[in-house]
């Protein structure tokens, strides 16, 4: 049986792999694209977007990507769920290894997105979503009235800490250095909100709880004194909120592609190192991740695709 070699390939299927669905089909180039959990990428924890151009009020993660996958479906991009496992990126046809079968392509379109970074101690991968999280906008809500604890320094970290005292009715940054790296103008506002507290060459070591956080233990860097943190009696919880930076999706490409620091380096046309083989969204060397980044980044990937396509 022959095997079909698609005209692109695209891996993940978040907002850039959805957008490089949309305008390779759009091209009339046959196009796959291959998710291993479900669309969205990180965007789908996100509570709202209000920073999409032209999005619609009340525009939740789930709800635009439901919007673009229908999208590059109404192209004609083809879908199947699968983790792939291999990859074989060199010379004209790509080859795909993944757990439930192989996949052949002119092209690929790396699109495999970024996961934030866990503070990798004991006890926060059995409580996350039990008092863990690494969205403000998705869980700050469940807060209300309660402790929050902000885990990180830089602008993200400092920016949603200062959403989170929204909800909570103390939020306090707990920092691994003496001083905040986040842009001067968001400390500013940090230093000025009243709800905002600060521990200073701290750690979490350990998050505790039974079916819910109950207790974290945090360690000064610089005395090595251990804290342990208890819920107050009468709320049972509070909260932990992690912002330390976020993990490329790129292991699989490792050796592959060229990369630096685990994400993938390209020009401003997507092209990798590699002919044929392009990256988009967060996974790539970029100064912003955004939804709409990604979305242009896809889009880009995939025009620059058909043009490869067409010059062989």
């Amino acid at each position: 049986m022959d095997k079909k070699v698609y005209d692109v390939i695209i891996i993940g299927a978040g907002p850039a792999g959805l957008a490089a669905g949309s305008y390779a089909g759009r091209a009339r180039l046959s196009t796959l694209i291959i998710e291993k959990q479900k669309d969205g990428g990180q965007i789908v924890i996100t509570a709202e977007i209000e920073n999409y151009p032209g999005g619609i009020e009340g525009e939740t993660g789930p709800s635009l990507v439901g919007r673009m996958a229908k999208q590059a479906e109404h192209f004609g991009a083809e879908k199947v769920y699968d983790t792939i496992e291999e990859v074989e990126l060199e010379g004209e046809i790509k080859h795909l290894k993944g757990k439930k079968g192989d996949y052949y392509s002119k092209t690929v379109i790396i699109a495999t997105g970024a996961n934030s970074r866990p503070i990798g101690c004991p006890g926060e991968k059995e409580l996350t979503g039990k008092g863990v999280s690494y969205c403000a906008t998705c869980d700050g809500a469940f807060f209300q009235d309660l402790d929050i604890y902000v885990v990180g320094g830089g602008d993200s970290a400092v920016e949603e800490a200062m959403y989170l005292t929204k909800f909570g009715r103390k939020v306090t940054i707990i920092h691994r250095r003496n001083e905040l790296r986040a842009a001067k103008s968001i400390q500013e506002k940090a230093f000025a909100n009243p709800k905002m507290h600060f521990m200073w060459d701290s750690v979490v070591v350990e998050l505790k709880g039974d079916g819910i956080l109950e207790s974290m233990v945090v360690k000064n860097v610089k005395t090595g004194e251990l804290t342990e943190i208890v819920a107050d009696e009468d709320d049972g919880t509070f909260g932990v909120f992690c912002f330390i930076g976020f993990l490329p999706n790129s292991e699989l490409f490792e050796g592959k592609v060229e990369m630096d620091h685990g994400y993938i380096v390209t020009d401003a046309d997507m092209h990798t190192n590699i002919p044929g083989v392009f990256a988009a969204g967060d996974v790539r060397v970029k100064s912003l991740r955004q939804v709409v980044t990604a979305a242009a980044d896809g889009a880009i990937a995939a025009t620059q695709a058909n043009k490869y396509i067409e010059g062989i």
